[in-house]
């Protein structure tokens, strides 16, 4: 894929009033969300749960890109069309999630780093053979008593941008996760100086392996006060820290910035993704990329019957286009009033 060809899928990725789906659930995370609707999780009740989002009528209208899981990208619907292209036939991009998850960080306790980069050429041309558009690969920085260290932001950031490296010359376009977990007592002030920090170490790192940024998109957590915090920032003022912190670290040239939800309620984060681009214009388009924040409602409907499948396809639908609105400052709680 040509440098041209990397910047029209990203810049299609974030494209107005569009974010993306994260249904990128490995087993583990997959499982949990099914015991909390005490479902079993197993191949035919995935597949049933993310056909249901996947048809849903008219998501088209707000989800740019779907991030699959290595068992989604695989599996078919029961019709027999493959996922990758019951999504593209609605307008979707197709993605696949490519790292193999955190470890232990050796001699740092309390600090991880994401493996996956053994045989990753190999599996982005594959992935791109069996329909994929985009990569994404999350780090994980936890904010805790004298961490994050610079060699935990470091080894990250490095492997990031090697990921990143690897899915352009493969003709993949890269999503770059640095999330700061919202876990924890810290306040707004230390996650902001911690997103900033880690931000601007990998975009250094990025610069170092030659990404094309044009073609790239980044994954950040916004700057939230830590779930613990007794002192919680308003939504306001985490739109306002969000903005300033992104803005001291990214360069323009990045098409979008699509949000992680990281732990916060479906509502709240359609709050803060409104808040920032009412507060807009901004150099890159301000997106989002959910995963909960999207599903949570959705899921709790489904509740596995396939009798409920309208009734949840209604509530994923509607919380798609919030987020829609909130991709032009246009949300606002008549919304979620007039679909109730």
């Amino acid at each position: 894929m040509s440098k041209q060809e990397l910047e029209r899928v990203a810049q299609a990725m974030v494209a107005k009033g569009k974010g993306i789906l994260a249904a990128d659930e490995s087993m583990g995370t997959i499982k949990r969300r099914f015991d909390s609707i005490k479902i079993e999780s197993n191949e035919s009740s995935r597949r049933a749960y993310r056909e249901m989002l996947f048809t849903t009528k008219g998501i088209e209208e707000a989800i740019s890109g779907v991030i699959l899981f290595d068992e989604t990208l695989r599996t078919a619907a029961s019709d027999g069309t493959p996922f990758p292209q019951v999504l593209s036939r609605k307008g979707i991009i197709p993605g696949i999630k490519v790292d193999k998850g955190p470890v232990d960080l050796p001699e740092f306790p309390g600090e991880v780093v994401t493996e996956g980069l053994d045989g990753l050429r190999g599996r982005v041309k594959e992935y791109k053979e069996l329909g994929a558009k985009f990569a994404k690969w999350r780090a994980v920085i936890t904010i805790s008593n004298g961490i994050p260290s610079y060699t935990c932001l470091e080894t990250n950031a490095h492997a990031l941008a090697r990921y990143a490296a690897l899915c352009q010359e493969g003709g993949l376009v890269p999503i770059v996760e640095p999330e700061v977990l919202l876990d924890g007592s810290h306040t707004v002030e230390r996650c902001q100086e911690v997103t900033e920090r880690a931000l601007r170490v990998t975009f250094a790192a990025l610069f170092l392996q030659r990404v094309y940024l044009e073609g790239m998109i980044l994954k950040p957590s916004m700057v939230v006060s830590g779930k613990d915090c007794p002192q919680q920032a308003g939504v306001q003022e985490v739109a306002e820290r969000t903005i300033r912190c992104l803005k001291r670290t990214v360069p323009a040239a990045v098409p979008g910035i699509a949000f992680l939800s990281g732990g916060q309620s479906a509502e709240r984060a359609t709050e803060h993704l409104n808040a920032m681009n009412a507060m807009g214009p901004h150099p890159w388009e301000v997106s989002f990329s959910y995963a909960r924040a999207l599903q949570d409602p959705a899921l709790k409907a489904w509740q596995g019957d396939p009798v409920n499948i309208a009734a949840a396809q209604k509530i994923f639908y509607h919380r798609a286009k919030c987020n829609g609105a909130a991709r032009s400052g246009k949300y606002s709680k008549h919304m979620e009033a007039e679909a109730a």
